[in-house]
C-alpha cells in the first residue's frame, strides 16, 4: 500500500486521542501545525500558542536550535526528544538534512550516546527482553502498541561498534538503525521495532554504575542463551508474521553461528557481516572504475579478522566467483591480519572457524608494514577498530606499491578510525582512493580538493530491508547483497569519482535505497522468495511503499 499519497482526512472517532493526550502521541502530534478547525474538533484549543505554523516553519525552528548546540551529544539528546514528541517532524528534518543529521542520530555520535545511555535516558523506545523474561517473550512482544511490524533490529549489546560490551546501553544502536530505515528508505516508523536482548553484561564498570539500566549480572551463555534467542525468534514470527529480523552488534562467537542457524529458516541478515560487506564491495567497484582492472585481479589485505573482515571477504569472493573466478583462487586474493599477525596456515589450530578459509600458506608476519611488503596488496581494508593503525609508514608503503592505492578505514566511531581522510591523502601524495567508516570533512591540499564519503552501511541495509518488505521476501540471500553492492556502485557518477567520492551523496540516499530495494526484489522473484505477485514496474512498486513524513488532516 502506498504511504506517500496526499494526507487523508481522519475524522475524530471514539478511540482517537483528544486534548493533551493527542499532543503527547508522537505518531499523531503535529504541535503548532494543527489547524484552527483541528484544534476545535480535537479539544486542543488553548493548549497551543494561537499561531498555526507550517511543517516547513517548524523545520526551520528545529534546525536553528540544533545548530546552536555545541556538542554532538547535546544534539543527539535534542533530536531524540523531538523523535519522542513529533515523529513526522523528526523524520522531515532528518530526510531534508542527512549530511548534518545522520552523524548525530547514528554513527559516530550514537556510540557516545550508548556509552552514556543510562545517564541521558529520558523515555523508553523499543522492547527490552531480559534474561528474566524466558518463557514469556511472546507476551512481552505483544505489549508493543503496533501490530503491523515489518522490521526488527535486535542486539544483545556485546559488541557495540568498536566500543565492546555495553549491555542494555547498546539499545541506541537498534533505535538508530531503525531511524535510518525510515529516513533513508521510507519504512514507516510504526512498522519498525528495536529490540534489546538483555542477557547481562561482562563490563564490570556497568555493574558498578548506579545509572546503568540493564541487568547488572554476568552474561547468559551456552544453552540458556541459545534458548532465549530461539524463543525470541519464534515469538517474533508468531506476533509479527513475515517480519524481517536484522541481527546487530553481536560478538563474533555468536554472530556467525546465529546467522548460519537462522538464515535458511526466517527472513534475516546480519548487517555487521553482510551489510558491511556490500558497502565495501560497492566501494571497490567504484575504485576499480578509476584504477582499471577486474575485481578478480585485486589482492585485499584486511586489518581485522572478525565479522566485518570475513563478511567482506566472503562477499568479494562470491562476486569474483560470479564473474567466473575459481573459488579457491578467489579466496587466495583475500588476506587477514589479526592481533597475532598475518592469518596463515601454520596457525591453523588456534584459528576460529570463520578465519580458516583465509589462512593461506605463507611465512608468518607479525608486523603490518612487513605484511604489506610481502603481499603487495592493491587494497587495505581496516575493520579492527584500532585507531591510527594506518600510520604514515602503512600509507606510504601502499603508495609505493600502487599508483592508486585503495585505502578503506572503515572502523567507527571516529575515535577508532585507522586513519583520517587528510592523512590518507597527504601520506599518499594525493593518490589514495579513500573511504571511511566515520564522516570526514572535505580535504584541500594546494589546488586539489577531495570529498571523501563514508562507506556507511546506511547506503545498503535500508534498501535491502525495504526491498524485502516491499515484496514480502521469505529469505534474504547473498545474491541480494551482491545486487545491492552493484546497484550502489552504479549510482556513483563520474563527477563523484573526480572529487574522490566512491559513494553517492547522502542527499541521494532515498533514491539509492529505492533502486537497491528494486534490485533486491528482483532477486527475490528470481529465487522464488517473494510472496506477492510480481508488479509490472518493480521500482515504482518499491517507491509506492515508502513512507513520507507529511502531516495528516484530522478535521
Amino acid at each position: 500500500m502506498s504511504t506517500n499519497a496526499e494526507p487523508t482526512l481522519t475524522p475524530p472517532s471514539p478511540w482517537f486521542p483528544r486534548g493533551a493526550a493527542l499532543l503527547r502521541d508522537p505518531e499523531l502530534n503535529k504541535s503548532t501545525a494543527f489547524t484552527d478547525a483541528e484544534r476545535d474538533a480535537l479539544g486542543i484549543r488553548g493548549l497551543l500558542p494561537p499561531r498555526v505554523c507550517t511543517q516547513g516553519e517548524q523545520v526551520a525552528r528545529v534546525l536553528g536550535n540544533f545548530r546552536r548546540m555545541e556538542s554532538p551529544l547535546q544534539r543527539y539528546i535534542f533530536m531524540s526528544a523531538l523523535h519522542d514528541r513529533n515523529e513526522a517532524l523528526f523524520f522531515r528534518v532528518v530526510m531534508e538534512n542527512p549530511d548534518e543529521m545522520l552523524p548525530v542520530i547514528y554513527t559516530p555520535t550514537v556510540g557516545l550516546a550508548c556509552e552514556k545511555f543510562g545517564h541521558i535516558f529520558q523515555r523508553p523506545r523499543g522492547i527490552f527482553i531480559s534474561a528474566h523474561d524466558r518463557g514469556r517473550v511472546a507476551e512481552v512482544l505483544r505489549n508493543w502498541p503496533y501490530h503491523d511490524v515489518a522490521m526488527i533490529v535486535v542486539t544483545d549489546g556485546e559488541r557495540i561498534l568498536g566500543l565492546g560490551d555495553l549491555g542494555a546501553s547498546g539499545m541506541g544502536i537498534p533505535v538508530g538503525k531503525l531511524s535510518l530505515y525510515t529516513a533513508c528508505a521510507g519504512v514507516a516508523p510504526t512498522r519498525c521495532l528495536p529490540v534489546m536482548l538483555d542477557v547481562g553484561t561482562n563490563n564490570r564498570a556497568l555493574h558498578d554504575d548506579p545509572f546503568y539500566l540493564g541487568l547488572a549480572q554476568p552474561r547468559l551463555t551456552g544453552a540458556a542463551y541459545d534458548e532465549l534467542v530461539e524463543e525470541f525468534v519464534v515469538a517474533a514470527g508468531e506476533v509479527f508474521p513475515g517480519v524481517v529480523i536484522q541481527f546487530e552488534d553481536f560478538a563474533n562467537h555468536n554472530a556467525f553461528r546465529l546467522l548460519e542457524k537462522y538464515r535458511h529458516r526466517i527472513c534475516t541478515f546480519n548487517d555487521d557481516i553482510q551489510g558491511t560487506a556490500a558497502v565495501a564491495l560497492a566501494g571497490l567497484y567504484s575504485a576499480l572504475r578509476v584504477t582499471g582492472g577486474s575485481l578478480a585481479d585485486q589482492r585485499l589485505l584486511f586489518l581485522g579478522a572478525g565479522e566485518a573482515a570475513t563478511g567482506i571477504a566472503d562477499l568479494v569472493v562470491a562476486a569474483m566467483v560470479a564473474g567466473g573466478a575459481d573459488p579457491q583462487a578467489a579466496r587466495g586474493r583475500c588476506w587477514l591480519f589479526d592481533s597475532k599477525g598475518l592469518v596463515v596456515q601454520a596457525r591453523g589450530g588456534e584459528l576460529a572457524s570463520h578465519k580458516r578459509p583465509y589462512a593461506h600458506a605463507h611465512v608468518p608476519q607479525a608486523d603490518f608494514v612487513s605484511a604489506i611488503r610481502a603481499l603487495e596488496p592493491t587494497a587495505l581494508i581496516g575493520v579492527a577498530a584500532t585507531a591510527g593503525a594506518f600510520d604514515q609508514a602503512v600509507i606510504a608503503e601502499m603508495a609505493r606499491i600502487n599508483q592508486r592505492p585503495i585505502v578503506f578505514a572503515l572502523s567507527n566511531p571516529t575515535s577508532k578510525a585507522e586513519c583520517d581522510a587528510r592523512q590518507a591523502y597527504e601520506w599518499s601524495e594525493g593518490r589514495a582512493l579513500f573511504a571511511c567508516g566515520s564522516p570526514f570533512d572535505p580535504v584541500t591540499i594546494g589546488a586539489r580538493r577531495w570529498v571523501p564519503r563514508q562507506g556507511n552501511n546506511s547506503y545498503i541495509f535500508p534498501g535491502v530491508g525495504l526491498g524485502a518488505v516491499a515484496v514480502r521476501a521469505r529469505r534474504i540471500t547473498d545474491e541480494m547483497f551482491l545486487a545491492a553492492a552493484r546497484t550502489l556502485a552504479d549510482l556513483v557518477t563520474p563527477n563523484d569519482l573526480e572529487q574522490g567520492s566512491l559513494y553517492p551523496p547522502l542527499a541521494a540516499v532515498r533514491d539509492v535505497s529505492a533502486h537497491i530495494g528494486a534490485a533486491v526484489g528482483k532477486v527475490a522473484f528470481e529465487q522464488g522468495h517473494a510472496a506477492i505477485a510480481r508488479p509490472a514496474d518493480l521500482l515504482a512498486h518499491v517507491r509506492a511503499c515508502m513512507y513520507e513524513p507529511t502531516y495528516p488532516r484530522y478535521a
